[in-house]
């Protein structure tokens, strides 16, 4: 199975948060590191420390994509909230959505959400990637 994460997170998160989130979601779906071929996220994040280091630590490369890029994309949970702070109904969603080149039928994970110890979130959703 190949497949792509889309991943949010509040500024200042730690690198440890994401990786339990990320680590967590694909327990849940039956899948490993060695499964994902996409990495996505919202360009608002391009500069976050704990995602930046937590794709670097893995060998992974983040693709970044604007917020009118990832509104565009029909998720399971919008969200008027993220789009208060973003811009767009969902990060974690559209971007695994966008990185799979899929449409929603192929998000097997809607909306992990981890938070650490420090109040922290991170959100991991994960798309297949059509064959």
């Amino acid at each position: 199975m190949r497949i792509a994460l889309g991943l949010g997170c509040d500024r200042g998160t730690p690198t440890e948060t994401i990786a339990h989130a990320v680590d967590e979601a694909l327990a849940a779906c039956g899948a490993g590191t060695g499964d994902v071929a996409a990495v996505a996220s919202i360009d608002l994040k391009a500069d976050e420390a704990g995602l930046l280091s937590f794709a670097q630590v893995r060998g992974w490369q983040i693709r970044f994509y604007p917020a009118a890029e990832l509104a565009a994309v029909e998720v399971h949970n919008p969200s008027e909230t993220v789009r208060k702070h973003t811009g767009t109904p969902s990060v974690s969603e559209a971007a695994a959505l966008l990185a799979a080149g899929a449409d929603k039928t192929q998000l097997i994970i809607e909306k992990h959400k981890k938070r650490g110890p420090d109040g922290r979130n991170a959100t991991v959703s994960i798309a297949r990637i059509p064959q």
